[in-house]
């Protein structure tokens, strides 16, 4: 591997969530999935941050969904 000791990557877990994963994750449509998406990445954008549409970075996505500062009900 390239990665210096200890840093390995982990190839399995990508930095962006796609509508399926979190449909998968949150037990939602795909359809809702987007839609947690478009809020969360309108959220990041307002911070300033640049999105790519139709993903959401995986450590804001876990960041809102599992800190408790958001519940699935108010997207």
């Amino acid at each position: 591997s390239s990665a210096p000791p200890g840093k390995e990557v982990k190839m399995n877990e990508s930095t962006f969530l796609k509508a399926p994963e979190i449909a998968s994750i949150m037990e939602v449509s795909i359809p809702y999935a987007y839609k947690i998406i478009r809020n969360l990445n309108n959220e990041l954008q307002q911070q300033g941050y640049l999105t790519v549409h139709g993903k959401v970075s995986r450590k804001f996505f876990e960041s809102r969904y599992y800190s408790g500062q958001t519940k699935s009900t108010e997207v």
